[in-house]
């Protein structure tokens, strides 16, 4: 319907939708809404999906999110009806068969590549994979309260002090504060009664202090055996790190954004990885090009160059491994022909500028040759080579000279592989877990919050 507008010669139409053009505009947004608990059970089957040694296709995808579906059918609303969709909706929004598939990508979990998982997706996954850790977690273990930019301080402790006029009020400690009055009524022969009569004797607040900058490279094994799946479940232990060292990222993000984490994958060479990609990172293949090996010493050596361009306090290195080291660099000729000398059919490997760019071409991942090129390979069955085993203690040393810490955590059900790592951890007196892999994202995120907090209580007491 028109109407007359104050500016001569002009018209404002205001248009009224009829019925028919309502019932289509509720329909359409119908169909692009998932109900909460729908889209959970999607996120977190994509979640699944994602880590498996081999990224999923989109068409492999939709598959598992229609099986993730599937128990919906029995309810007594069917999977259509709670995303919205009617029969023959399939072909009308999705023509290439995708019809879940395209609903995430509209709401923005996903995109049209072969790392499928955009930023908003990542961010959101991970988020549940955190939740569902800490929930297993005890209460009160990791003493957090997550906190934006309050206070003096930007960590924020269990312990309270009596509060000054002039402090932050949002540090006020709630509880304690009520029962500080409670108590002054009583000791006066007062009742208790509400409304409460504050003092402000009564008030406590938490106490902050400014947080304790820490720095992080989790090493993570990435050599062919990573791939074996645990006595404890289906889960590979490749896929357990992946989803421990996800969850830790958000952990980092959320409530320690001051830190930094740094990602190196390794097998006989290292490389940096970007946190995006953590969770398409996949194992060398046994084979010619001999990546597939373990070398400590190449993740030593990548971690503590990243280390020392940060400008953090108090730096780490935290070594996630199945097995022991089966691999180092030679630094110098004349080692190469000592070894060859006394083990005549030693097995020597440079990795050549083809196999390099295969590499980032199937695991986007740019090796590091800059810490060294001729490696060393020697695996020997529940033993370590003797001068793999020295110089890699011998890197150990170096870190530890450069006052960055080296712990190991060992996924493996063979304990017999605990031995050359806790000899090591003596050198650096380091700490060497030996873990259940089925536990690794609650022994990751345990780890860091422990050390985090021993690091803040040993500054608060300076």
């Amino acid at each position: 319907m028109p109407s007359h507008s104050k500016a001569h010669g002009t018209k404002k139409y205001v248009y009224y939708p009829t019925e028919d053009q309502g019932q289509q505009q509720q329909q359409q947004k119908g169909k692009s809404e998932l109900a909460k608990d729908v889209l959970d059970k999607l996120l977190k089957a994509a979640g699944r999906e994602v880590l498996r040694e081999k990224t999923p296709t989109m068409q492999e995808l939709e598959q598992a999110l229609q099986e993730a579906m599937s128990e919906f059918e029995g309810q007594q609303t069917s999977p259509r009806q709670q995303t919205g969709q009617k029969p023959g909706d399939q072909d009308e929004d999705a023509g290439d068969g995708l019809p879940l598939v395209r609903q995430l990508m509209q709401k923005g979990y996903l995109k049209d590549s072969p790392k499928w998982l955009s930023n908003k997706g990542f961010v959101s996954i991970g988020a549940k994979i955190l939740s569902d850790v800490m929930k297993t977690l005890k209460s009160g273990e990791s003493g957090l309260h997550e906190t934006h930019d309050v206070g003096s301080g930007s960590l924020v402790l269990d312990t309270s002090k009596k509060y000054e006029p002039g402090d932050d009020i949002r540090l006020l400690n709630v509880p304690k504060s009520l029962l500080n009055a409670i108590q002054r009524s009583l000791k006066e022969g007062r009742d208790v009664k509400l409304p409460l009569q504050f003092s402000i004797e009564d008030f406590e607040e938490y106490e902050t202090m400014q947080d304790v900058r820490v720095a992080v490279v989790y090493c993570i094994d990435l050599s062919s055996t990573m791939r074996y799946a645990t006595m404890y479940g289906d889960i590979s232990r490749i896929e357990a790190a992946k989803r421990a060292l996800w969850g830790l990222y958000l952990l980092n993000r959320k409530f320690f954004p001051s830190d930094s984490i740094y990602i190196v994958g390794f097998g006989a060479l290292a490389s940096k990885v970007l946190p995006s990609d953590i969770p398409y990172l996949k194992t060398f293949e046994p084979g010619a090009d001999f990546l597939h090996y373990t070398n400590y010493q190449a993740a030593f050596r990548l971690a503590s160059r990243i280390l020392q361009k940060d400008g953090a306090m108090n730096k780490r290195i935290v070594l996630v491994t199945d097995g022991h080291p089966s691999a180092c660099f030679i630094d110098e000729k004349g080692e190469q022909e000592k070894i060859m000398s006394q083990r005549p059919y030693s097995h020597f490997y440079t990795p050549d500028k083809e196999t390099i760019e295969g590499i980032k071409q199937t695991h986007t991942m740019n090796i590091d040759t800059a810490s060294g090129d001729l490696v060393y390979l020697c695996y020997r069955y529940r033993a370590v080579d003797q001068y793999i085993g020295e110089r890699t203690i011998v890197e150990a040393k170096k870190c530890h000279s450069m006052k960055i810490d080296i712990d190991t955590i060992m996924i493996s059900e063979d304990d017999s592989l605990l031995g050359y790592v806790n000899e090591m951890e003596k050198y650096v007196k380091g700490r060497s877990y030996y873990i259940n892999p089925a536990d690794i994202d609650k022994v990751l995120l345990t780890d860091y919050l422990s050390n985090k907090k021993q690091l803040t209580l040993r500054a608060k007491s300076f």
